[in-house]
Order: C-alpha cells, then sequence, then structure tokens
C-alpha cells in the first residue's frame, strides 16, 4: 500500500473533532474551576480566619487531592475527555499525570514501578520549568527590571 492510500484511508477514519464546541466547553468547565477556586478560597479564609496566601495554598491543595483521588477511583479520564483543557490546564492536570503515571506501574513494586515511573511525563514540566525560571530571572536580574 503506498503512503496515499494509506494516508486518505486515515484520513477518511479519523473522527471529526468539532473545535468550536470543544472550545466552548473548555471555557466554560475552565470558568467554573476558577469560580470554584475562588469560593473555595474564601470558604478557607472565612471559615479558619486564615489569610489569603494561606487560604490559597489549601485551596491549590484540595483541586490536588480531588484530582488524585478521581483519577485513581478512575473517573477522571472520562471527565477529560468531556471538558477537555478545562480541566487539564490547572494544577489538576500535572496531578493527574503523576498519579496515573504511579497507578500505571504500581504492579512494578514502589521503587521500580511507582518511585521510577511517577514524574515520566510530569518531570519533563518541572525541568524545563526550573530551566526556564533561571533563564527568566536571569534576564530580569541583568536587565535590572
Amino acid at each position: 500500500m503506498e503512503k496515499k492510500d494509506y494516508k486518505r484511508i486515515v484520513d477518511s477514519n479519523k473522527p471529526k473533532e468539532n473545535r468550536i464546541a470543544n472550545s466552548v466547553i473548555s471555557f466554560l468547565v475552565g470558568g467554573f474551576m476558577g469560580v470554584f477556586a475562588h469560593l473555595l478560597s474564601d470558604f478557607y479564609q472565612f471559615t479558619f480566619d486564615i489569610s489569603s496566601k494561606d487560604a490559597a495554598t489549601f485551596m491549590l491543595l484540595t483541586f490536588i487531592i480531588l484530582a488524585c483521588l478521581f483519577t485513581a477511583l478512575g473517573f477522571f479520564d472520562k471527565w477529560v475527555n468531556f471538558a477537555k483543557c478545562g480541566l487539564i490546564i490547572p494544577i489538576t492536570g500535572f496531578a493527574h499525570s503523576v498519579m496515573s503515571a504511579g497507578l500505571d506501574y504500581k504492579r512494578e513494586g514502589p521503587i521500580y514501578g511507582i518511585g521510577c515511573n511517577m514524574l515520566k511525563l510530569a518531570g519533563s514540566v518541572i525541568v524545563y520549568g526550573i530551566v526556564s525560571a533561571v533563564l527568566f530571572g536571569s534576564i530580569r536580574y541583568i536587565g535590572g527590571f
């Protein structure tokens, strides 16, 4: 089979994506996540009489715990299929990537399975985040901004 024929067959069987609908759903779910995060932060701030910075920390921890719990229970992936980037872009996506990699390799044991594979995807995000922070911090320091 030639490449042209193969590409034609693949293109004809590829599911069609409605980008406008996906964008609207992602925007609405992401907006809901933002509103929920703000309400949760306010709840922590006023209930426990803590600063807004501490309340934001508790809110982030709540989102991380919920994302890990829902990943372990097996229905976070179904939500992501519906909500797309609305759930993956926030910190919940990072927590999901770490948790799902750990769950995938748990049969290989705590060291070689979970420990070695947990940061497979998230590790590159951490590395490039640190590198870019050093780079931009150096630019700001040298430039005197």
